[in-house]
This record gives structure tokens, sequence and C-alpha cells, in this order.
């Protein structure tokens, strides 16, 4: 991969590492436990912000597959980010739509069951962490 391109690609994917696991395993856990916090109020809270992080992530997935399309790359790091890519699309195509309704539900002061879809969304982002850490890796080796 060329220097440039793989230098990009590594500031984005690193960048879209350190915003998924700021959010999806300190901020969202932690929101629950603060004094005051309902069940209700950190859904709220947790939908705009996983919407703002979706779209963050959205664009640094663009920024990425335009870096990795201009870099020469390898065809590891195509597979790399196709995988990260896919796992981004899955969450917010299948996962995320589930958990939005499920929250209306208790929002509307409804009480759902707990869902699978959580889990699910829980191993999606564990799957990109490893994804986003082997990408960013493996683009920036090829800059030495």
């Amino acid at each position: 991969m060329n220097a440039v391109p793989a230098a990009v690609a590594g500031a984005a994917v690193f960048t879209w590492l350190g915003m998924v696991l700021a959010i999806s395993f300190l901020e969202a856990p932690l929101k629950f436990r603060a004094p005051g916090v309902t069940v209700a109020l950190g859904l709220a809270i947790g939908r705009l912000v996983f919407r703002a992080l979706n779209l963050v992530e959205a664009v640094l997935a663009v920024a990425v597959v335009v870096a990795v399309a201009m870099g020469s790359s390898s065809a590891a790091i195509v597979t790399l980010t196709a995988v990260a890519v896919a796992l981004l699309v899955v969450q917010l195509a299948a996962v995320r739509p589930v958990l939005n309704r499920r929250s209306d539900r208790i929002l509307a002061g409804e009480e759902a069951p707990r869902s699978r879809a959580h889990f699910a969304y829980i191993t999606l982002e564990l799957l990109k962490v490893i994804a986003l850490v082997a990408l960013g890796v493996t683009a920036l080796a090829t800059t030495a």
C-alpha cells in the first residue's frame, strides 16, 4: 500500500477504533450506573449517542475505503476493510432497527423483554474491534 493512503487509512481506522471502544465499551455501560439515570433516560441518551457514533463510523468507513482503493492495497488490507465495513453494515441494517423498536417500546412505557439483539450488537462490536485493530496494524505496517 502506498505511504500516504496507508497513513490516511491507519489514522481513520484508529480514530474509528477509539470511538467504538470509548462509546460502546465505556460510555454505554457506565451511563446506567450514574445516580438518577433511569432505564428510559439511559436509552434515550444511548440512542442519540449511538446515532452520532454510527454516522461518524460511516464517514470513517468511507474514508478507509477510499484510501484503500487509492493505495494499491494488498489482499489482506482489502479483506480486512471489507470485514470491518460489512460488520458495520450488519449492525446498522439488521441489529439497530431491532434495538430501536425495543427502545421505542420502553420509552413509550411498555415493559419489553430482554433482547438477544443487544448481545448480537455487542458481538458485532467485538468482531469489529478485532478487524479494526488488524486493519490498522496491517495498513501502517506497509508504510514501514
